[in-house]
């Protein structure tokens, strides 16, 4: 079974969320504070605020798309906030194995 638009538009978007925000954290922070350039947070920060808004939204949309049980919405919420959280909720999510149209 060929998984639908919505699922594949959600992974996409959950993987360059996570990479987004493992840069922020694993490259441009540690350049702000020890290398001095501030720069490096303003734009990987200003790219990952718009991944985490588009994620957000995709868990709406996917969610009702695929009429997903509240758990399963906020447990991707939850993911969206932990490094390596939307890789994590990924796995899971494929792993489920039951059926992409919900629980």
């Amino acid at each position: 079974m060929q998984e639908p638009a919505v699922v594949k538009k959600f992974r996409a978007i959950g993987t360059a969320e996570g990479i987004s925000f493992l840069v922020l954290l694993g490259v441009a922070m540690p350049l702000k504070y020890m290398m001095d350039m501030p720069k490096a947070v303003t734009y990987v920060g200003w790219v990952h605020g718009i991944l985490f808004v588009w994620y957000c939204y995709m868990v709406i949309e996917a969610g009702q798309a695929l009429k997903w049980k509240f758990g399963r919405i906020f447990l991707a919420f939850l993911a969206s906030l932990l490094p390596f959280g939307p890789f994590l909720f990924d796995r899971w999510f494929l792993r489920k194995g039951k059926s992409v149209l919900g629980d």
